[in-house]
């Protein structure tokens, strides 16, 4: 399994994640392409269903990248995607999939960096988890 290269979607809040997935792209900053960014206007706005649907369509793993908590640009928006992240961890695990497959991180404009490893991190783990199987078979594409 050593030529897995794993499918991870990232939604990321237009404020914060995304602009610090910006800087991380314009500092030069060397990640995995592993990731599909999806800009949301508020991690707020993403919602259980989207999140499944993101493994339905074959990602391997899933993580909403939204503000740093308390900072939220819509008060309470990433408190609501920390919760829906939450449900989808104890969805997974009552359909026998790892729950580490999806997470949630905060991050400011200023945190390209950060981005990047957390791009990193994500890969890293998935790696080490395989591809997702549903009934011994791999995602929609593969079939």
């Amino acid at each position: 399994m050593s030529d897995f290269e794993p499918k991870i979607v990232a939604y990321c809040c237009n404020f914060c994640a995304f602009a610090a997935a910006d800087l991380a792209g314009a500092m030069r900053v060397q990640y995995p392409p592993n990731v599909r960014i999806i800009l949301l206007p508020c991690t707020g706005k993403v919602d259980a269903i989207l999140l499944m649907k993101a493994f339905e369509d074959g990602a391997d793993g899933v993580f909403v990248a939204g503000c740093m908590e308390g900072e939220c640009h819509f008060v309470e928006g990433n408190l609501r995607a920390k919760k829906k992240v939450a449900y989808v961890k104890r969805l997974l695990e009552e359909v026998g999939t790892d729950p580490q497959r999806i997470e949630m991180f905060n991050l400011s404009s200023a945190m390209g960096g950060r981005f990047a490893e957390i791009v990193e991190e994500m890969t890293k783990r998935i790696k080490e988890l395989g591809p997702v199987e549903v009934d011994g078979e791999r995602g929609p594409e593969e079939k």
